[in-house]
């Protein structure tokens, strides 16, 4: 009798796949405070559309190519990257793990990329500073007059930050039906005023901030060529492409779907992120080859961070890592540079798309 011989069970790993991140964060959270991190505005038709632009599109491999060494580093504000993603800024990170923005502050700097710090993000840009000799990008939600500006933008300066980062595309707050439904509140909208500075600020700011600001100056929200055209006009380093992942203005264009114009019209004249939706190595790759610059993880990150905390985070990191590096060779490909558009075509995606949806197998009970 022929005995079957049968795989042994891997032990000792507590993540090995990335939705497994999401499955911990969703036992681990509490009803209003999942919602609050899957959620986006009214109908959610923004965010369905981002998930919706990464799935329609396909990969043209190619074969029998030399892809034993495989380099996905880049750089980003003059410091280097281990792969090109960042820890997008999150408001509310003190409602999914303690430490608060200490917590991704300490992943990035251990695995080797840049995490960007909400100004609504506890414990403050002071605190995370001194937790953490490592560069930090700084963003900024404009709650004050010109003289509160320019004093963040002061404090980060001083507190050695790398960058800064101003996000426009929260004029208003968007109506975020999963937490009024509930009468739910986050921390960082608990005390959140000053909405009226957001809504007066425009590109006469940017020109006033660049006048005494060295640091390279990244304007988030940005969405159409006509505003990256703008941007360049006004010398901004650091375009990042972005529907604030849905949960602003419903009913706007996939993310992905807006990459492809603004890159063309932005011309190499300044670096692109990009994030909307990305779940995956095989989203970022399609990013990139699209000519974003590097990307922004949001939802994921904070999946991880409610898992774990910063050790949970970096895994995820981990974990990214390898479906990049495993994507882009089976691409056929050694670097980053030499990933362009002619690696994909359009094709047709699935029609579930929600927050999970780049994880099909927790609905299998995986």
């Amino acid at each position: 009798m022929v005995e079957k011989k049968l795989g042994s069970k891997i032990e000792g790993e507590e993540y090995l796949v990335l939705h497994e991140f999401a499955k911990k964060a969703k036992a681990k959270l509490s009803k209003e405070t999942w919602d609050y991190l899957i959620g986006a505005a009214e109908t959610e038709t923004t965010f369905k559309r981002n998930r919706f632009a990464l799935d329609s599109l396909a990969f043209r491999p190619r074969v029998l190519r030399d892809v034993e060494n495989v380099n996905i580093s880049t750089n980003l504000v003059g410091h280097p990257l281990r792969m090109p993603v960042i820890l997008a800024p999150i408001g509310s990170m003190q409602d999914f793990v303690d430490g608060a923005g200490i917590a991704p502050t300490i992943a990035a700097s251990k695995f080797g990329i840049l995490h960007m710090i909400s100004s609504t993000c506890m414990p403050g840009l002071k605190e995370v500073a001194k937790s953490v000799n490592y560069p930090k990008l700084f963003q900024l939600y404009v709650r004050g007059d010109q003289n509160w500006v320019d004093d963040q933008i002061k404090s980060a300066i001083d507190c050695n930050y790398a960058g800064i980062c101003l996000t426009v595309d929260l004029d208003a707050y968007g109506r975020r039906e999963r937490d009024l439904a509930k009468r739910y509140r986050t921390t960082s909208r608990q005390s959140a005023s000053g909405f009226e500075y957001q809504m007066r600020f425009s590109w006469k700011d940017i020109d006033r901030i660049k006048s005494y600001c060295d640091l390279p100056i990244i304007i988030k929200g940005i969405a159409t060529k006509e505003d990256a055209l703008l941007a360049i006009k006004h010398g901004v380093e650091i375009i990042y492409v972005s529907n604030h992942g849905g949960r602003q203005l419903d009913f706007g264009v996939g993310g992905l779907n807006v990459l492809p114009e603004i890159v063309e019209v932005v011309e190499n004249k300044a670096k692109i992120i990009f994030d909307g939706g990305i779940m995956r190595g095989t989203d970022v790759l399609k990013a990139i080859a699209l000519g974003a610059d590097c990307v922004g993880i949001g939802r994921l990150q904070g999946f991880a961070a409610a898992a774990g905390g910063s050790k949970a985070i970096f895994r995820m990191l981990e974990l990214l890592e390898t479906e990049i590096l495993t994507g882009l060779r089976l691409l056929g490909l050694n670097s980053l540079l030499e990933l362009d558009k002619s690696y994909l075509s359009k094709d047709y995606a699935f029609d579930s798309k929600n927050v999970l949806s780049a994880f099909p197998l927790i609905d299998e009970g995986y």
